[in-house]
């Protein structure tokens, strides 16, 4: 039977909730018509994420080493997926896996490539939020990605997104940025290449063991935001 869904979880020292978020997931995809394939890309673990995974039958494990970050990892997990379809959600399940649902009727309603869950949408539907720091940030760094990219995207960093594998593979294969600020550049080379996204609210809690470290890691994502920027430029201006 053909692969309708991939669904890529890119991991970084998860062997603490890598079991129950494969639980999860093997759940989900147990109650689906179609059949699913789970990838699980071990992003260069020092800890014993690659060991629980291993456990788990019929699930795929990709390992990177050394750790080169989720941009990379959920590149390297979609160019080696199977389905026609491509959902990455982060390890911890920040939107429940049952959102896919949501991300797949919009995809129908909308003849959309690209379904991007956003926490910005619709607020309510966020459970636990974020530090307010945190969360200030983030809105900061959004308005910065609409300013410099031109894309019309209130959320670009939440991690659960699905795509038409058919329509996007070219954009992961163009993609460079490697870390937490691939997603721009992602979104942007969909568009670029004339692929349609569209931004759905998902039900959303924060989990106070994100990978995302203040402030270095921010600081890295403006940084790709400005590379990504000055490419565009050189794009839009060569002969």
């Amino acid at each position: 039977m053909e692969t309708y869904l991939s669904i890529v979880v890119p991991a970084y020292n998860e062997e603490l909730r890598i079991d129950a978020t494969l639980r999860a997931i093997q759940c989900y995809a147990a109650a689906q018509p179609f059949r699913v394939e789970i990838i699980v890309v071990d992003d260069g673990s020092t800890d014993a994420t690659a060991e629980v995974v291993g456990r788990f039958r019929g699930v795929r494990l990709l390992r990177v080493s050394p750790n080169r970050g989720k941009g990379h990892a959920v590149r390297h997990g979609a160019l080696g997926a199977a389905g026609k379809f491509m959902l990455f959600t982060d390890a911890d399940l920040s939107a429940p896996i049952e959102e896919a649902d949501t991300l797949f009727a919009a995809l129908e309603s909308s003849g959309a490539d690209t379904a991007i869950g956003s926490r910005a949408i619709r607020r309510d539907l966020i459970g636990v939020r974020q530090p307010l720091m945190r969360d200030y940030s983030g809105r900061c760094y959004n308005l910065l990605v609409q300013r410099l990219t031109g894309l019309e995207i209130h959320d670009t960093q939440c991690g659960f997104k699905l795509f038409r594998m058919e329509r996007t593979r070219r954009a992961f294969e163009l993609q460079r940025v490697e870390r937490f600020g691939f997603d721009p550049e992602l979104l942007l080379l969909i568009a670029r290449l004339g692929g349609k996204i569209v931004e759905v609210p998902v039900h959303w809690n924060h989990r106070p063991t994100s990978k995302v470290r203040f402030p270095r890691d921010p600081m890295r994502m403006l940084a790709d935001l400005v590379g990504l920027r000055s490419r565009t430029n050189r794009a839009d201006h060569s002969p």
